[in-house]
């Protein structure tokens, strides 16, 4: 069975370098550009998918009904089985980084620093009605349907029509009242 197609957009790309085998720039250390092309070109294809194909997918590739997810978390779990399937499983060590980190993260509670988060080339992804829309992270501000913008704030607001704080819109920050009430229990 082939694995599911997916959307390259479903992932936030950092710019940075990259432990995924096939993007360290170093051609002795790759895997091979192809690789890379196939599991790119099966990502970008997914969001063209339809829900019930995407439901499909996952009974082909789990051999269970899949869970109640809204299409794009359906998509960004089919992406990371893919990656997962192309490239190997997250190694211990990682995850127990990993784990340390969010330790840690919500131990202090959610950085107000926006740029300590957002790093030039970063994609950041966000599905509103039905629609999914991509923003770039860029050196002087960011970059939404080829128009640069000076802030995320109005991004939002030309997605929705209605004034939204940026950063909450595109899930970089969680509301004051959620995070102070798991921070009072």
């Amino acid at each position: 069975m082939k694995p599911p197609r997916h959307h390259t957009l479903a992932r936030q790309h950092s710019g940075g370098p990259s432990s995924i085998p096939g993007r360290s720039g170093n051609p002795k250390l790759d895997p091979g550009v192809g690789v890379m092309a196939e599991v790119d070109s099966q990502i970008a294809e997914l969001l063209h998918r339809s829900t019930h194909d995407l439901r499909l997918a996952w009974r082909q590739l789990h051999r269970v009904e899949p869970p109640r997810l809204s299409r794009d978390l359906l998509i960004r779990a089919l992406v990371h089985q893919l990656q997962e399937q192309s490239y190997g499983r997250t190694g211990r060590a990682l995850q127990r980084r990993l784990q340390t980190l969010t330790g840690e993260r919500e131990k202090r509670g959610a950085s107000s620093d926006l740029g300590a988060a957002l790093k030039t080339g970063m994609t950041l992804v966000r599905q509103w009605r039905g629609h999914t829309h991509a923003v770039l992270v860029r050196d002087d501000g960011f970059e939404y349907e080829g128009q640069p913008y000076r802030s995320l704030s109005v991004i939002a607001k030309r997605i929705t029509g209605a004034h939204w704080s940026g950063p909450r819109f595109f899930g970089l920050i969680k509301l004051a009242t959620a995070s102070a009430a798991a921070g009072a229990g």
